[in-house]
């Protein structure tokens, strides 16, 4: 994990994630039953088969055709949807009062939300926090502000999901007003410890766990 730089690139973009990679395909081995079973096959066997398109070449009428039946049809049981929690009720006061406080261009407000260090990643690998200089530059580079639209605990962060909306300062959302985003928060005492942008709210779509640096 780098530490912050001011020189860092956060994303602009709003609702920017990082997606799953296609695990690659496995090479299969080719089974080699068939194949054999094949070249080794009786000549009897052999001599047989060409009898039975000689005799069915001559247009034998009480010939019958076997058909197999088709298996039986069974109907997929999809997997079920776990349920969502939702968050505590003091970890959603932090959420939304974070989130209140950027919309509204309360800046020092919204910097007060975060612990000292803390731990950010908006589309970016986590960058460490070290001063309340580091915690205020990171809000002020979010170009949209942001309305709790629900929080839920997945576990190790409540996910909240966030629509978006302009706000006052430097930067502009423009076409990302309206749109959704998530976000995973890491909460410790009323404080922002971690926090990090995911794609979707799901148990197994947020961070794998929290670190203990933080």
């Amino acid at each position: 994990m780098r530490k912050f730089s001011r020189d860092a690139a956060f994303p602009r973009t709003a609702g920017s994630g990082r997606g799953l990679q296609p695990a690659p395909a496995l090479d299969l081995p080719r089974r080699r039953g068939a194949a054999a079973g094949i070249l080794t096959a009786p000549r009897w066997a052999l001599l047989l088969a060409g009898l039975a398109l000689a005799t069915s070449a001559c247009g034998s009428s009480t010939s019958k055709t076997v058909t197999t039946p088709p298996p039986p049809k069974h109907t997929a049981t999809p997997p079920p949807v776990p349920d969502r929690k939702l968050a505590s009720a003091g970890d959603t006061a932090v959420v939304r009062g974070w989130a209140d406080a950027l919309r509204h261009g309360r800046l020092e407000r919204a910097v007060r939300y975060f612990a000292i260090p803390s731990v950010v990643s908006n589309g970016t690998s986590p960058i460490k926090l070290t001063s309340r200089d580091d915690v205020r530059f990171f809000n002020r580079t979010l170009p949209c502000g942001a309305k709790v639209l629900r929080v839920e605990d997945t576990g190790a962060y409540v996910v909240a999901r966030l629509r978006l909306t302009e706000r006052p300062g430097p930067g502009r959302c423009g076409a990302g007003v309206g749109g959704q985003a998530s976000t995973a928060f890491l909460i410790r005492r009323h404080h922002i410890v971690q926090w990090r942008r995911v794609v979707e709210p799901a148990p197994d779509a947020t961070p794998a766990g929290p670190q203990t640096d933080a």
